[in-house]
């Protein structure tokens, strides 16, 4: 687990302060790295036995014959989580060197856990990052990508909330941003990471919409002071191979949101969005999710009756039914879509729905 990088490391830092020879080594007894250059990538018999005992092993004149090739000193072992990850040995009379030798011990271990910590979180994020990339291809998943949400502990458990926010690498506050924001949620299942030119994302997963709701503002407020607002957020999705949808969604509530906000929900941009791209995905989704449930007669109903400017007996006319037929029938459509043809607000909704299942939008 200590790399030569790392153990190069070690040595300097530790010689820097010691002024006697240091040897950081494998748990199989290859010296990774030592003061003594001669004796890099060689076998050291001591720290064989310590690996294999996990106790210190002090070599002296009197036992040296016993382990070939080594010098008198003081070997021990260094753990990493209760794991046996190294030996480092110092050169010199065991007597003379006693006292610190414990020292030494405990600093190395400091630095191998900084090192190993900081190298298991790069590792974590990469893997966050690629699974993400994964789920945005919008293919089937694979049986690969769930083996790797388990590994990095995040769970496949609706719903899931998809947010981004636009971060500059090269700033100086990029990676406090980053760890702040995992911080903020270390008790829940999310994943964090860079997509996309600055685009950075945060799903999360399992959170009830109104904690979720509750955490984003808590959220705000935090990145606030770091300048990196807004966070856009997508439609909330119940399946994995949804999520791309979900952050596109979040994109777009970017792209048309006002900046001015601290939050911008994709609700809050969708009916503006779609007349910016009739075509899209989220057009066809909107059309849908508004009118999906209505058959073609109750479809032509809404159509004569937005074109009669919604007067019930204009429009009953026009369709040759009796007005309390037509009330039947705009009662239905509110029940099935639940928008309300006579209600302004709802109207446009409905209309606008129309107009994109028709393509005749722009003729409108």
């Amino acid at each position: 687990m200590i790399t030569k990088q790392l153990a190069n490391q070690i040595v300097e830092q530790t010689m820097l302060r010691l002024h006697r020879n240091i040897n950081v080594i494998q748990t199989n007894g290859m010296i990774l790295a030592s003061g003594d250059h001669l004796r890099v990538d060689s076998i050291h018999e001591g720290a064989v036995i310590v690996a294999e005992t996990g106790q210190p092993l002090l070599i002296t004149e009197e036992n040296n014959h016993l382990f070939p090739k080594t010098k008198p000193g003081i070997n021990l072992p260094i753990f990493f989580q209760e794991e046996l990850v190294g030996v480092i040995g110092i050169t010199g009379d065991p007597k003379e060197i006693e006292e610190i030798a414990t020292l030494v011990q405990l600093t190395t271990e400091m630095i191998v856990y900084q090192a190993l910590i900081a190298s298991e979180h790069e590792w974590t994020r990469k893997m966050q990052e690629m699974v993400f990339e994964e789920l945005m291809s919008g293919q089937p998943l694979q049986k690969v990508i769930f083996e790797r949400i388990n590994k990095i502990g995040f769970q496949n458990k609706a719903p899931f909330h998809t947010m981004m926010i636009e971060l500059h690498p090269e700033s100086k506050s990029y990676q406090t941003i980053l760890h702040s924001i995992e911080h903020f949620f270390h008790q829940d299942s999310i994943l964090v990471g860079h997509y996309q030119l600055n685009e950075h994302f945060i799903l999360t997963s399992g959170l009830d919409e109104n904690v979720f709701q509750q955490k984003v503002k808590q959220l705000a407020n935090m990145l606030q002071k770091y300048n990196a607002l807004p966070i856009s957020i997508g439609k909330v999705v119940h399946s994995l191979d949804q999520v791309h949808y979900s952050y596109r969604t979040a994109k777009i509530a970017l792209e048309y949101g006002q900046r001015e906000q601290s939050i911008i929900h994709f609700e809050e941009v969708e009916l503006y969005s779609l007349f910016k791209k009739q075509d899209s995905q989220e057009a066809k989704n909107f059309t849908n999710r508004i009118l999906g449930a209505l058959d073609e007669k109750l479809q032509l109903t809404l159509h004569a009756y937005f074109n009669c400017n919604q007067q019930l007996a204009v429009c009953a006319k026009d369709l040759e039914i009796h007005r309390h037929t037509l009330s039947y029938r705009l009662n239905k459509i509110h029940n099935l879509t639940g928008y309300n043809p006579s209600s302004f607000q709802d109207a446009i909704v409905l209309q606008v729905a129309l107009w994109m299942m028709d393509g005749n939008f722009h003729n409108k």
